[in-house]
Formats: structure tokens, C-alpha cells, sequence
């Protein structure tokens, strides 16, 4: 593995990381292994060593990234301490596709597993989770499934084709050969669903074995071949399920019910946990550091402005915020679409860093140049906030970059390309705003109305004519609001 942090960065939080990894894996202990260290698909693999020897259940979350249920109730079992048994926890195992709140980003992860030979980031993820799922006695891939399971027909959104509300398996036993004997995963499944259930009130809601039959000539699910359960099952001859709660719920139902899953599994296999409360409390950065030049890392705050010059090199280091896991950030409009954490990255024009936890803005900081610039030998200047409350936009057309005032009319050609970069505001934190371009959908999986950072190809159709303020699609308007209430907004003039 690569060293987690260069030397002499010593009040890190991942020199903890360090000592912690090299630790002895002994009872009653956690380890904290990083994968692809530095890189896009990042992966965090967590152990927990029960004071007395068990089976392994494998957790994983988030392999598809527009599923937040799973990946925050994995979470709760990375800072778990055991009486017995062991914990495998990937609470993130695709984090690139959770940044983006996509399904995935070149293929599918969960149908990589079996004889698929394309090279790309997720077949290097899916190489370690492979070793991982043999390491295991049990394997939970947690997820969100849409509409409801049902074994017979009875509504649209309520049939055999739905996932929510289920605990999935590839056949109804596990035969694992040699002496070992059968298992029966539907009775296992079973067990865990009257555990779940006895903590829904509305019977409509209740969870249900799905059999998929993935082996089965007539199966519905050829698809599931490729997945990790099916891996699990037929490679690895373990019990693997799939936990599957309805999109629709709330955040907080949909992480309590993975939460009673992963806890009935455990009680099952033996596993006795000590379990810490669940805390979904808002995510807020407290401040970044940040070296430039590969100068000696400042400390810069929320919301504080760090100034350079022109040209310089800069490197977040690591973000201090009030969750540990799921951390990145992005310099906007200079690195990659992903994660920019710990890269070297050129400025040639003023900026901001906005910090995330998974895909929600918790904080930023602002890099400013120093007009009369600043000699290199001494500190670093960190300033707090400006005070102004004008909003203006920092739109890219054709790749120029042009500052618009607000309320202010932009006209562009038919087939310009338009990126709304972001917004420039005071002594708010622009990811407090949503950004919405009136006529255009920037992730068709889930519309939040935020559109900055997506390219805008006004030639392809992309712009949905209906919206459009003459209903012609030759004038749309960008709007902006805070906490619901409109601040401002500008026009886009399209010439034919």
C-alpha cells in the first residue's frame, strides 16, 4: 500500500490511520485498510474483531452510487465494537458513482463479478470485494429497490418485477458440497424479515423473501448473473443476500430498516454487538487544510478566503468535519469531475473548494488572488468571509469564462455549450443555494433542481421547449433560491 500521508504532516487525522493499520489483527481490535489510496475510486475497507472468535458477516454499501439508504447504515458498523464474531464493512465501495448520485459510471459494479473482462476502475474495486466475500462466513450487499416486492400482481408499483421492500437471494438454498450441509437461505431471510417487520407499523410496508431463481432457464433475472451474491453463492459458496428498501421511504426509514437487517443477520450468525446510537445529523465541514506550493498545510475555515497567486499549486490535504467516512472535495472548475482531495492542482483564476460528505455540500473555502501579490517567504493569508451580498454568475460558454450580474440577460447562439460553474455570494456558502437552469435536467436519476457543473448543449435537444419563458425555446431563465426562496435569477437569450 502507499503511504497514507507524506512525512512531517504529523497532526493529520490519518496518522491515527497509520498506527491503526499497523496494528495486530487481534480480538477485540478494528482495522482500517485503504485501497487505490489517492485516486478517484478510493476504496475504505473496515474490520472489527469480536473479544471473542466468530463468524465473519461482510457488509457492503454504496455499490451503486444513487443509493444513500445502504451506504449510511453500513456506516453505523465501521465504529462498531463486538463481544463476538467479526464485521468486513465497505460502507462505500463505488464512491465515484456516490459523488455523482449515479447508478454507476462506466459499467454497472454489481454485474461485474462474473466473466466480464472490460478494464475500468470498477474492475479493480470488484478484484478486492471479490477476496473480501471469500474471506466471509455471510455476505449483505445493502441497496434501494424500486417500488415495492410483492409476490403476486396487485398495483403498478406493488408486483413480482419490484425490488423495495425485500431480501433478495439467488435461489432458495445454498448446496456448498463436500461435508458441509445445506443451507437454507429463504428460512435464513425469513428469521430476519419477522425481525424487520416488528418495527414497521404500516403492513403495506412489510419486507418479503424474493427468490430471483438467477440459475433458473426461466428466471426473470439473467441480469443478476453478473452481481455479487451470485459470485458469493456459486464461487465463494457462502450465504449472500440482497437488502432492498423502497426508494420512496425517507432517508432515516430507509437506513433504520437496512440497520434491523444487518442486526438480525448478526443475531443469526452469532455475532454480539456493542451498538452505538444511530446520528443523522446535518454534515458540516469545520475547516480545510491546504498547503500551496507544497508550503508548510494552513488551516483554513469555513467559509475563509486563503489568498495566492496566479499560477500557484494547491493541495487540500484532508478536511475536518463533523462525520469521518465519505469525505472529498472539489476545486471547481480545475480537477476532476470526482474527487480532488490530496491532488496538485494549478489555479489561473479565483475559486472555490467546496467540501462534500458523499454527495451533499457541506462547506466551503475560497481561493482569491492577491492583486498586488504576496511574498511567497512568509505565511500564507487566510481572511474570513466578504461581506457583500451580491450574487453574480460565473457561466463558461464555448470554454470562456464570463461573470454575469444578476437579473443580467445572456444572449448565446443555437448549439453553444453553456456550464453554469457556480455562483459568487458573500458571507453565504454558495452550496447553500440551488442553482436550477428552468427547461433542463442535469441528473435524470435524481432531480434535485441543482444544475451547476453540467454542460449545457443547447443544440441537442436537451432544453425541454415547454419551459421556456416564450414556450418557443428561445428564452429560459436560470433561478436561484435559498431555503426555498428566490434570490435572484438571469435570462438566456438563445439566437437562432
Amino acid at each position: 500500500m502507499k503511504a497514507l500521508f507524506k512525512a512531517g504532516i504529523v497532526f493529520f487525522r490519518g496518522v491515527f490511520l497509520v498506527l491503526l493499520l499497523c496494528s495486530v489483527s487481534i480480538s477485540g481490535q478494528r482495522t482500517h485498510t485503504v485501497f487505490f489510496e489517492g485516486e478517484e475510486n478510493e476504496l475504505n475497507v473496515y474490520r472489527i474483531f469480536g473479544a471473542k472468535p466468530g463468524k465473519t458477516l461482510l457488509i457492503i454499501g454504496g455499490i451503486q452510487g444513487d443509493e444513500p439508504g445502504g451506504f449510511l447504515a453500513a456506516d453505523f458498523y465501521a465504529d462498531f465494537s463486538l463481544e463476538k464474531g467479526n464485521l468486513i464493512v465497505v460502507p462505500r465501495a463505488n464512491f465515484p458513482s456516490i459523488l455523482k448520485k449515479e447508478r454507476q459510471i462506466n459499467q454497472d459494479m454489481n454485474r461485474k463479478f462474473m466473466d466480464d473482462h472490460t478494464l475500468n476502475y470498477e474492475t479493480a474495486v470488484v478484484n478486492v470485494l471479490k477476496k473480501l466475500i471469500c474471506e466471509s462466513d455471510c455476505f449483505l450487499n445493502l441497496h434501494e429497490g424500486s417500488g415495492i416486492y410483492s409476490a403476486t400482481w396487485e398495483s403498478a408499483e406493488k408486483n413480482p418485477e419490484k425490488y423495495g421492500q425485500s431480501i433478495i437471494a439467488d435461489e432458495s438454498f445454498l448446496e456448498p458440497g463436500g461435508n458441509q450441509k445445506r443451507v437454507d437461505l429463504e428460512a435464513m431471510a425469513g428469521q430476519v424479515i419477522d425481525r424487520i417487520n416488528m418495527n414497521i407499523e404500516d403492513k403495506s410496508l412489510f419486507f418479503h423473501f424474493n427468490n430471483h431463481r438467477t440459475n433458473h432457464p426461466d428466471t426473470p433475472h439473467k441480469e443478476q448473473r453478473g452481481s455479487a451474491t451470485y459470485y458469493a453463492l456459486n464461487v465463494c459458496k457462502i450465504p449472500a443476500f440482497g437488502v432492498e428498501s423502497t426508494k420512496t421511504l425517507s432517508l432515516e426509514q430507509k437506513v433504520r430498516q437496512h440497520i434491523y437487517a444487518i442486526n438480525g443477520f448478526m443475531e443469526i450468525l452469532g455475532i454480539l454487538p456493542q451498538t452505538p446510537g444511530i446520528n443523522l445529523k446535518k454534515p458540516e465541514m469545520q475547516y480545510m487544510i491546504i498547503s500551496v506550493n507544497d508550503s508548510i498545510p494552513v488551516v483554513v475555515g469555513k467559509m475563509q478566503h486563503l489568498k495566492i497567486n496566479k499560477g500557484d499549486m494547491v493541495q487540500v490535504h484532508d478536511i475536518v468535519a463533523n462525520y469521518e467516512r465519505g469525505l472529498s472535495v472539489d476545486v471547481l472548475g480545475v480537477g476532476n469531475e470526482y474527487n480532488d482531495m490530496k491532488k496538485k492542482l494549478i489555479i489561473n483564476e479565483p475559486t472555490r473548494i467546496e467540501a462534500k460528505k458523499d454527495f451533499y455540500a457541506c462547506g466551503s473555502v475560497f481561493l482569491d488572488f492577491d492583486d498586488k501579490g504576496f511574498d511567497k517567504i512568509n505565511t500564507l493569508a487566510v481572511s474570513e468571509s466578504k461581506k457583500e451580498e451580491i450574487i453574480r454568475y460565473k457561466l463558461k460558454i464555448n470554454g470562456k469564462t464570463v461573470i454575469v450580474d444578476n437579473y443580467a440577460h445572456v444572449k448565446i447562439q443555437y448549439g453553444d455549450k453553456l456550464i453554469i460553474e457556480d455562483i459568487i455570494t458573500g458571507n453565504i456558502d454558495p452550496s447553500e443555494y440551488v442553482v436550477n437552469f428552468k427547461g433542463f435536467v442535469g441528473n435524470n436519476s435524481i432531480n434535485t433542481g441543482e444544475d451547476r457543473g453540467y454542460m449545457i448543449d443547447t443544440g441537442t435537444g436537451v432544453l425541454m421547449t415547454r419551459y421556456s419563458m416564450d414556450k418557443i425555446g428561445r428564452r429560459y431563465y436560470i433561478l436561484t433560491t435559498l431555503v426555498g426562496k428566490e434570490v435572484g435569477r438571469i435570462f438566456i437569450d438563445i439566437q437562432s
